[in-house]
């Protein structure tokens, strides 16, 4: 089946790779492979946009990311409109790498589509699974894997993904009536939802916040593997630049109010972290 109106399927928010919080095809890369992380970039960013448009309808999100899906498969030709969905297929083909972890994120942004609560961490834990884990696995796939399988990069991946809730989770609840926070520690801490409208973090709102941030170090201990164990020494490089910057956010998140002010580096800090991961795996 072909979704949606092929002019106008996508809905760019102006996100790029700015915004996000790790290199995306950085230097620390290969050449060879910077195109295919480029295209990869381009379609989950896409049908990001898609989840994340506050002005269309469940429905017509599901069905626009449904035709993400059947181009991508091959189950239906590009009539225009799905332009990333056919490089993606194609970098697919030209790697070698098998569609799961397109298709894994695909299942993410549908459920984002149509959930717009969590009831607990692992709650929250199935879905970073599909919504950021995959990154990582295709970029194990794309640089030869680890000998640690997708462990420790799921584990990063996820913290990323926790971290990047709490530095937005003003505007997820505002634009999106979205909220990441798992509702049985924001019930047990003696929070609401409403909370998340505040000029600043209550008392009890902050402490949901903390329990997220310990889940994040508990993700953060297996990650730390990651670089040891990849097949990449480039990539190695890349995913201990990435680990910093983790960490130095989590750290931020901690002292910091998210309500106030969104809580992210500044050019010097992030290039501080990139170089202090690039020389943790060169000593």
């Amino acid at each position: 089946m072909t979704a949606a109106t092929p002019r106008s399927v996508e809905t760019p928010s102006g996100k790029d790779v700015a915004y996000e919080n790790f290199p995306v095809g950085s230097w620390l890369l290969a050449a060879e492979v910077r195109p295919h992380v480029a295209v990869f970039y381009g379609f989950a960013r896409a049908i990001d946009d898609i989840a994340d448009n506050p002005g269309l309808a469940p429905a017509d999100k599901v069905a626009r990311l449904d035709g993400f899906e059947d181009v991508l498969l091959g189950r239906a030709s590009d009539e225009g409109g799905y332009e990333k969905a056919a490089r993606m297929r194609a970098t697919l083909a030209e790697t070698g790498i098998a569609p799961r972890h397109c298709v894994d994120l695909l299942a993410a942004f549908k459920q984002d589509a149509t959930k717009q609560r969590y009831s607990d961490w692992d709650d929250l834990m199935g879905y970073c699974i599909l919504s950021a884990a995959p990154v990582g696995r295709f970029l194990l796939d794309l640089h030869g894997g680890s000998r640690h399988g997708y462990g420790a990069s799921d584990a990063l991946c996820m913290a990323l993904q926790v971290i990047n809730h709490l530095q937005d989770c003003q505007d997820d609840h505002r634009q999106l009536d979205r909220v990441y926070l798992p509702l049985d520690w924001m019930a047990a801490e003696g929070a609401a939802v409403e909370d998340l409208d505040a000029a600043s973090t209550g008392p009890a709102l902050r402490r949901v916040l903390d329990r997220a941030l310990r889940g994040v170090d508990d993700l953060m201990a297996p990650a730390r593997s990651l670089p040891g164990g990849l097949a990449s020494r480039r990539l190695a490089m890349e995913s201990a630049a990435i680990l910093r910057i983790a960490e130095r956010l989590s750290r931020l998140l901690a002292r910091r109010d998210p309500l106030a002010r969104r809580v992210e580096l500044t050019k010097a800090e992030y290039l501080w972290c990139c170089l202090r991961g690039v020389v943790s795996t060169l000593i």
